[in-house]
């Protein structure tokens, strides 16, 4: 019994001394991810994940859709938090616009895997929306921005119909007006302590006909962040505007 124990431990240190002598893993590869975490933007909710949703699902990923404040940075990161806190990890970290920034500060947990901005604001350390903005001229869609006497801003809707969303049906841009969030302007002067996107595999959607923030912005973010891109000829909405072809780029950053 004892020699035949030891051929199997032999047996055993053989096949793992294979796999170190052929390159192959002695262990699994980590598993892909299990939950998709979405990150709304500003002039948002978590409706506006409505038409990727479903293809996630299908592809096996349970979804989280935060619902954000909006009221602060550190209110949006502690929601975006306590969303992938109790989800089921491994998770991918998703964010559209203002989202960017929040996931840019949360994505360093150790349940995030990768990290998908759809057109997206994706600051460095110590940068905030407003100092990542001025690398390039506003574009034409900030003109439409109104703020109340709180500092809470909205887009008018005229900038809904011509900026926004300018690729959606009426009826679709009537939605996205009702049901937008109130943005305080103070979130936009508060820097990140953090680049999750220089610690994570990252992923990005340039939205081409962006004219609420600039393409060339989000270009020179993908750069930066050495990530994974695809460019979609969108308004901001590209997640409305090009629902499959987000979620394909989801998919393939939660494998």
């Amino acid at each position: 019994m004892k020699r035949r124990h030891g051929l199997i431990t032999l047996g055993l240190l053989g096949i793992v001394a294979g796999m170190v002598a052929t390159g192959l893993p002695a262990r699994a590869a980590e598993p892909r991810a299990k939950t998709a975490v979405l990150v709304h933007g500003a002039f948002a909710d978590g409706s506006s994940w409505q038409k990727v949703i479903p293809y996630l699902e299908k592809a096996g990923l349970k979804v989280i859709a935060v619902q954000n404040p909006l009221d602060s940075l550190e209110n949006d990161v502690a929601a975006t938090r306590r969303a992938i806190r109790n989800a089921d990890g491994p998770v991918v970290l998703v964010a559209h616009s203002w989202g960017g920034v929040v996931i840019t500060e949360a994505g360093g947990d150790e349940k995030v895997k990768s990290l998908v901005y759809v057109a997206a604001y994706a600051p460095d350390k110590g940068e905030s929306l407003q100092s990542a903005a001025s690398k390039f001229p506003a574009p034409e869609g900030r003109n439409n921005f109104v703020r109340d006497p709180d500092g809470f801003l909205r887009i008018d809707d005229e900038g809904i119909r011509k900026h926004f969303a300018a690729d959606l049906t009426p009826d679709e841009q009537a939605i996205v007006a009702a049901t937008q969030g109130p943005f305080h302007v103070r979130a936009t002067t508060t820097p990140v302590s953090r680049a999750a996107w220089r610690e994570k595999p990252t992923f990005m959607v340039v939205a081409t006909r962006d004219t609420i923030i600039s393409p060339l912005l989000q270009k020179h973010q993908a750069e930066a962040a050495k990530a994974t891109t695809i460019e979609l000829p969108s308004s901001h909405v590209a997640m409305l505007a090009r629902p499959k072809d987000v979620a394909d780029l989801i998919i393939k950053a939660a494998e």
